[in-house]
């Protein structure tokens, strides 16, 4: 069995202890898995030294959210060949992007990336235009705000059965019906 290493891009210095990446890792803990947090505003090397320590062999999975959303998609555009992959990565709620990278730069970081937003954000819109010009999918959660505190995401379970398992799609803090965004920009689908 392999062993499954997380690592959290915060979107925050200190989110509190009640924002869903610290239960999270408080979780992720309670299953034996090492986790690790890199702040928003840490150096890129510094992600990058993270990412290097991880053994080869493990899996790797990556969630990052909103100001880490744009971290990891700024280690993306400048990440070299050689660099750690993940297996997985959700970026959940990313702020606008002036200069997302490529597809192919985004493929070449994950093996499979996914957006979480949720309605209500103002940022949706991007958010929506992002997921397509990284041809990758997005879950759209009802009323989930901007996915923090405000909104009531500290307890997540599907985000826990995502870094576990992989389990898709990431529903709502309390397990909801999620929506997944069909090709068709701006159309909303329930899956």
């Amino acid at each position: 069995m392999t062993e499954l290493h997380v690592l959290l891009v915060l979107g925050e210095a200190r989110p509190g202890p009640w924002h869903w990446q610290q239960w999270l890792a408080g979780r992720l803990r309670e299953h034996d898995v090492p986790v690790e947090q890199v702040d928003d505003d840490a150096a890129p090397e510094r992600l990058r030294a993270r990412l290097a320590a991880v053994a080869p062999e493990a899996e790797l999975a990556v969630a990052a959210h909103a100001a880490g959303a744009l971290r990891w998609l700024e280690h993306a555009s400048a990440a070299s060949d050689h660099e750690r992959r993940a297996d997985r990565v959700l970026l959940v709620a990313p702020p606008a992007v002036a200069h997302p990278p490529d597809a192919r730069a985004l493929r070449r970081v994950a093996a499979s990336t996914r957006i979480v937003a949720g309605t209500g954000d103002p940022r949706l819109p991007d958010t929506q235009d992002l997921a397509a010009d990284l041809q990758v999918v997005l879950d759209v959660i009802l009323d989930g705000g901007r996915l923090d505190l405000d909104a009531g995401y500290g307890p997540w379970p599907s985000v826990l059965r995502w870094a576990l398992y992989g389990a898709l799609p990431v529903a709502d803090r309390s397990d909801g019906e999620p929506r997944t965004e069909d090709r068709s920009p701006r159309r909303l689908r329930l899956v």
